[in-house]
């Protein structure tokens, strides 16, 4: 039944999974210095692994959420949790940075593909009434996750190594997975599988552009989870108070994915969505001044965390709006891919911008630019006068 305390733990159970699997993700610029430094390899070449995990999490989200919409969540927890486990344990143990993209790059990027969309699409399916806030408090656990895991990876880092590190977070990740599964439900329904939406998606012009416009945004968005701590480290700033730039992002999400959510109702969802896209570009123009200042730098990352926080809470919802619930795990699926191609692209590329040029400038403004692009695309679509996107005349459910 909608709405039911039923649904309010698969609430429960999307928070803890997406806190595990994205925290672990999101945290990956803690081990960013010591992995680049065993390898010797550049910051281009390192940052691939986290491109590639990312893109790996949002592209298979096209298969897990249409594993959830067929088989429920339960098997897809399951094998979100085997990933997890043998990605870290095999990257504990690898010598060079190529089998690291493997391990890794699969491994996490699997069982964040399992752990987020998936998850996600469920509650929606749970909720009618308190559906954004419901899904504002399931993905708030991205920013708990990112918020706990950045800087408890560079403490047991700096105690126990990296490598060390990856046995601990495989352990715990995988335990509370499995403790997700009992708390996790299909929707209530007929019984009968969703309904495949891969074709309403791609022949929607309004949603090609929120797919182009998603792309944009991430080929700036990820940027800062790889480079901000290590250009915190770069102006002298110490390991674990790097560290927490990206915590203190996790944070902000946390409150901006809750805000929000409470407030769709009141501003409408994509009059909102809209504006966390413009609230991104603000952001990197803070962090292109903020210079050796450490108080810039969290101004920088609280502010990027209220727009990302609102763009991943407000997300599914302009997309239920648009096209309805049936099936919204396989066209959450689509949508996800765009910004996980914009992270395999940007985040490599920052990389090489800062090798090539000795410094940050090239790669920040480069950012500002992807993110000036992504909120012209979302300039001109249909929306209702409550700031919603007009509902499809193939909308379902």
């Amino acid at each position: 039944m909608v709405d039911s305390g039923r649904g309010w733990l698969t609430v429960v159970a999307a928070f803890l999974s997406s806190a595990v699997t994205l925290g672990t993700a999101y945290s990956f610029g803690a081990f960013f210095e010591s992995m680049s430094d065993e390898f010797g390899s550049e910051r281009g070449a390192t940052a691939v692994i986290f491109g590639l995990t990312t893109c790996l999490f949002f592209v298979l989200s096209l298969i897990t959420g249409r594993l959830m919409d067929r088989f429920g969540p339960r098997l897809v927890l399951a094998i979100g949790a085997v990933s997890l486990f043998v990605g870290l344990m095999l990257t504990s143990r690898v010598d060079s940075l190529g089998p690291g993209y493997i391990t890794y790059g699969f491994g996490v990027g699997i069982a964040a593909a399992c752990g987020y969309v998936p998850m996600v699409a469920m509650v929606g399916g749970w909720f009618l009434r308190q559906r954004a806030f419901a899904v504002g408090v399931a993905v708030a656990g991205i920013g708990v996750g990112t918020l706990v895991m950045s800087p408890l990876s560079a403490a047991l880092i700096d105690r126990y190594g990296w490598r060390d590190t990856y046995v601990i977070l495989a352990i715990a990740g995988t335990a509370v997975l499995l403790a997700c599964m009992p708390l996790a439900a299909a929707p209530p329904g007929d019984g009968s599988p969703q309904p495949s939406r891969f074709s309403d998606a791609v022949h929607s012009r309004v949603f090609r552009r929120l797919h182009l416009s998603s792309f944009f945004l991430g080929l700036a968005l990820f940027v800062p989870f790889v480079f901000v701590g290590q250009y915190a480290k770069d102006e002298g700033v110490g390991s674990v108070q790097a560290a927490v730039l990206v915590s203190v992002l996790g944070g902000a999400s946390v409150l901006s994915r809750l805000g929000f959510g409470a407030l769709d109702r009141r501003f409408g969802s994509f009059r909102l969505y809209r504006t966390c896209y413009l609230i991104h570009g603000v952001s990197f123009v803070v962090w292109l001044v903020a210079g050796s200042s450490y108080a810039l730098m969290v101004l920088f990352v609280l502010v990027l965390g209220v727009g990302y926080g609102g763009f991943v809470a407000l997300g599914p919802i302009v997309v239920a709006d648009r096209m309805g619930v049936a099936g919204l795990g396989s066209i959450l699926g689509i949508l996800y891919t765009a910004p996980g191609i914009g992270a395999l692209i940007g985040a490599p590329t920052a990389g090489w911008l800062i090798d090539r040029t000795d410094g940050y400038t090239w790669a920040i403004v480069g950012c500002i630019v992807a993110c000036a692009v992504s909120v012209v695309l979302l300039v001109g679509l249909p929306t209702t006068v409550d700031g919603r996107l007009e509902r499809s005349a193939n909308a379902k459910g």
